[in-house]
C-alpha cells in the first residue's frame, strides 16, 4: 500500500484542497477536504472508492455552508448509477463521476487516454456540482498534447470551456489552466 498527500490551490478564486490518496492492489481510495469562498463560501469533503484500474465505484460528498449541511452519495451499479440510493437512468452509461471543485477526478479519464500525442478520449460523466450537490449528465474530451500535457474540452454543461492540463507520471494534475495548481508544503 502506498499513501500520498496532495494539495491544490484554486487560481480563479480563493480556495484550497488537501487530498489523501491510498493505492492498494485491489482498491484505490481518496479522502479530501476543499475550503472555498465560491458560492458564499463552503467546506466540502469528498471520499472516493476506485477499482484497481482507477474507475470510480463510488463517491460521497459532504458540504457545509451558510445553508447548513448536505450529503450526496453516488454509486456505480452495473452500467448505471444510484444517487442517494435512488436509481438514476439518465446517468446510465456515464463512464465516470466528475466533481466540479477538484482536479482529482480528471485523473480517471487521463489514465485511460492513450499516451501518444494526438490521442483523444471522449466520455460522458455524472457531473456533480459541489456547491449545489446536484448530479447531471455531461460530456467531455481529453486530447493528449504530448508528454505530461492534456487538453480538457467540455462538450456538455459548460460547452466551450477548454483548458490545458499539466500532469505528473501518474496522471494527477499539476496545473489546470484557469482553475487549479498543485502546491507542495514546505
Amino acid at each position: 500500500m502506498s499513501t500520498s498527500i496532495f494539495f491544490w490551490r484554486r487560481t480563479d478564486i480563493e480556495g484550497f484542497e488537501r487530498l489523501e490518496l491510498s493505492v492498494e492492489p485491489d482498491v484505490v481510495t481518496a479522502t479530501s477536504t476543499v475550503l472555498c469562498l465560491e458560492a458564499g463560501g463552503f467546506r466540502l469533503d469528498h471520499r472516493w472508492r476506485l477499482d484497481p484500474g482507477w474507475r470510480a465505484q463510488s463517491v460521497t460528498v459532504e458540504r457545509w455552508n451558510g445553508q447548513g449541511h448536505g450529503l450526496l452519495h453516488l454509486e456505480r451499479v452495473g452500467k448505471g448509477w444510484r444517487v442517494n440510493d435512488t436509481a438514476r437512468p439518465d446517468l446510465d452509461g456515464a463512464e465516470e463521476p466528475y466533481l466540479s471543485v477538484t482536479p482529482f477526478c480528471n485523473t480517471f479519464p487521463i489514465r485511460r487516454t492513450a499516451e501518444e500525442k494526438g490521442a483523444s478520449l471522449t466520455l460522458d460523466t455524472a457531473f456533480i456540482d459541489g456547491p449545489a450537490l446536484t448530479v447531471a449528465r455531461s460530456s467531455q474530451r481529453y486530447d493528449r498534447q504530448g508528454p505530461g500535457r492534456v487538453r480538457y474540452v467540455d462538450l456538455g454543461l459548460s460547452a466551450g470551456f477548454e483548458a490545458d492540463l499539466v500532469i505528473d507520471g501518474e496522471g494527477l494534475v499539476l496545473s489546470y489552466e484557469h482553475l487549479f495548481e498543485r502546491v507542495t508544503p514546505e
